[in-house]
Order: structure tokens, then C-alpha cells, then sequence
């Protein structure tokens, strides 16, 4: 079995299940596990976010989406060497990856025509399934099953500590700065299993820009910081910022110094495991009585 993986999320699914000497190519974001680097790129990106300001970014993605211009580049002869048998890409969102439509006319032209695999998860559920639909597909069926037996074993985990907690804080996720976009899709079923409510994104919807204004009247008693495909260090160098908007200083969180930059490139942003290790995360930082760990500064950190 040879598998593409057009998706960081799906790449992480794929190691998942075992099928680490299987892949053959990958996208330049794929960096975990650290065996996914040394694999051959085929997807590339057009944009050098480490370059770029929040607004620049936002404004160089809405100016291409705009003209139907593509974000990412398919290598097509790297993708011919590699003569996959399935191609892991993903339908949810044009930013994240490459177009569904794009790899489905680049796969008709290779020799061979691989079984593509599109992923379009909303909430943990989708991607629970999602990790079945990889398994059935490169015959990693029972190992698919055990995977999702033990992600439900852990989100469980979590659910039965949150349940009964007396004390739900408001919980702002902000996932990209200038503009101010809210965190959705899987992120708001998250901060409600973790303990906490959602102040700002809906459970299963697309992330949204949103008035800064409107954070400020939600008045939030924890901030979360998870812009989209940002580490921990990404995310402090940009979170000055929001220093400078008004009412920031006023605000519960910023006040109890509840706000946190977290890794959203590792356990946020992307649709595959990793998001259980966020999900317990998100626990520890909206109940930390409940839930105390030791976590990495490469996690998360406090923002003064």
C-alpha cells in the first residue's frame, strides 16, 4: 500500500495506524511524527507565514481566494514517483489545503489511479470516523478500531471529570488575530467537554471573523490563543497586538491573567489525534484544580 497524505491531520492519522513505511509523499507541513519529515514532498505552500504579519497573511489568502488562485502547489512529478495507491486530501477548507477538485485532476493524469481519500470533518465525531475511513481504505480496518477505542477511552475520561463541575468559566478561543477570527468546527465541543463555555465559536461551524467589540462585551474569564497553524512561539510574537485594543486591559481574563498562547499548529488546528492531547489541554487550563499536569512551554505558555 503506498499513501499521499495532502493534510498534516491525515498524515498524523496515517502514522496512527501503523502506516508509517507506507507513505510515500506528504505535504511540507507534515512534521509529526518526526518520521513524517524525511518523507517526499509534494504539496507545497505559496506563502511564507514565518515572513508575514497576521493582517498581511489574511490579506495575501483573501486576495488569492478571491482571483481562484490556489494556495498550494502539487510537485506532479514527485507525485508520479510516488505512484500512489491512495491519496489522503481533505474537502473542509481551501486554506488549510490544497482544493479537493485540484488533486482530483492531477490524479487522472498518473498512470496508475489511486483511490482518493477527502476528509471533511466539523466535530470530534467526523473524526473519529475519519480515522475508520483511513483504515478501511489502506486495510487497516482493525487497527483503525482499536485507535478510535482508545481516543473515546480518553474524551470520556475528560467528560466524566467536567460533568458535574459547579462552575462553567467563559472561554473565548481566538484563532487568528488581525482580524479577530473565533475558533469553530471541533474547537467550541472541546472548551464544552473541557469544562468550559464557548463564549464565542458554535459547535460544528466554520471559524468566523468576529467584532472586537463583541469579545469585550462576552467578557470571557479565559482567553485561548490558537491561531491557526501557529506554535507557541508564533503566537507570543504576535500577541502584542492585542495589548493595544481597547478594553484588552479591562477584560476578567487579562485581568486574572487566565490567557494562554497554546501550540493551535499541534493540537487545534489540524483534524487528527493530536486533538485529544488539546482537548486535555483545554482541561487543564480552564479547571486546573481538576485536571493538574505538567505541560512543555512548547504547549502553552501565560501571556502577562
Amino acid at each position: 500500500m503506498r499513501v499521499c497524505s495532502l493534510l498534516p491531520g491525515a498524515t498524523e492519522i496515517a502514522f496512527a495506524l501503523g502506516l508509517g513505511d507506507d507513505v510515500v509523499g506528504v505535504t511540507h507541513e507534515c512534521d509529526y511524527p518526526a518520521e513524517a519529515r524525511q518523507k517526499p514532498i509534494v504539496v507545497r505552500s505559496l506563502i511564507d507565514s514565518h515572513r508575514m504579519t497576521s493582517r498581511e497573511i489574511d490579506q495575501w489568502v483573501s486576495e488569492r481566494l478571491r482571483s481562484k488562485k490556489s494556495l498550494y502547489v502539487i510537485d506532479e512529478k514527485q507525485l508520479r514517483e510516488a505512484a500512489p495507491d491512495v491519496i489522503l486530501t481533505q474537502g473542509l477548507c481551501d486554506v488549510c489545503a490544497i482544493d479537493y477538485s485540484e488533486v482530483v485532476s492531477v490524479s487522472e493524469a498518473l498512470a496508475k489511479k489511486p483511490t482518493i481519500v477527502s476528509l471533511t470533518p466539523n466535530c470530534l465525531n467526523d473524526i473519529l470516523d475519519d480515522v475508520g475511513r483511513v483504515g478501511e481504505a489502506t486495510g487497516q480496518r482493525q487497527k483503525a478500531e482499536q485507535v478510535v477505542r482508545d481516543f473515546q477511552e480518553r474524551i470520556a475520561a475528560v467528560r466524566r471529570h467536567t460533568v458535574q463541575l459547579p462552575t462553567r468559566p467563559r472561554v473565548a478561543c481566538l484563532e487568528w488575530f488581525d482580524p479577530i477570527y473565533a475558533a469553530g468546527h471541533w474547537v467550541p465541543e472541546m472548551v464544552e467537554l473541557a469544562g468550559g463555555q464557548d463564549v464565542l465559536g458554535r459547535k460544528g461551524e466554520p471559524s468566523a471573523k468576529i467584532d472586537w467589540n463583541k469579545v469585550v462585551e462576552l467578557a470571557p474569564d479565559v482567553i485561548v490563543l490558537m491561531p491557526c497553524g501557529f506554535d507557541v512561539s508564533q503566537t507570543l510574537r504576535g500577541a502584542p497586538a492585542l495589548r493595544q485594543l481597547e478594553g484588552w486591559r479591562e477584560l476578567s481574563a487579562v485581568k486574572a491573567g487566565r490567557v494562554f498562547a497554546v501550540n493551535g499548529h499541534a493540537f487545534f488546528s489540524r483534524p487528527g489525534p493530536r486533538l485529544v492531547d488539546g482537548l486535555e489541554l483545554l482541561a487543564h487550563i480552564i479547571h486546573p484544580e481538576v485536571f493538574p499536569m505538567q505541560v512543555s512551554p512548547d504547549h502553552v505558555q501565560t501571556i502577562a
